[in-house]
């Protein structure tokens, strides 16, 4: 069971990060910046808010990769006025899409992942060893038993029966 766990949990959680922090480097690969026009208005952020308020989805035309135009809707800074300039996200073939995970984020990410697969191995691990030492532990107790009924009369002068 320790061999299971060490040997298992560290692979599982190296080819876990390896995996998530490839999907990270493909998805920033695949996902390019444009220049984007405003065709609407954004209201104003509140002041106490910050964060994901901070953006909100707006009516954009931006150019994609193959020199046609595009209108469609994303997420854009608050506050901004119709005309004005912004940074969207496309991938290969001009659809917007999210701005991809950075690489310090996406390292990060995939450390929290190889960390969860190793939890998820060593409790497999576990919860299997203990189910076997259990059922184990029970077939133990029965044969004892059993042992018990056919000497433990003779050892009190009492006939089995």
């Amino acid at each position: 069971m320790w061999a299971v766990f060490a040997v298992g949990g560290a692979v599982a959680g190296l080819v876990t990060a390896h995996t998530v922090a490839e999907g990270f480097a493909h998805q920033r690969a695949e996902r390019h910046s444009a220049r984007a026009v405003l065709l609407s208005a954004v209201p104003p952020a509140v002041p106490a808010v910050k964060g994901p308020g901070s953006r909100a989805r707006a009516k954009v035309r931006w150019t994609a990769p193959d020199g046609t135009t595009h209108d469609g809707y994303a997420q854009v800074e608050r506050g901004l006025r119709a005309g004005a300039r912004t940074t969207v996200w496309q991938d290969d073939q001009g659809a917007l899409t999210t701005e991809p995970t950075g690489p310090a984020e996406a390292a990060a990410e995939a450390v929290l992942f190889g960390v969860a697969a190793v939890f998820t191995v060593s409790g497999v691990t576990f919860g299997a060893g203990a189910a076997v030492r259990s059922r184990l532990d029970q077939r133990r107790f029965a044969e004892w038993g059993r042992e018990w009924d056919l000497v433990g009369p003779q050892w009190g002068g009492r006939k089995a029966g």
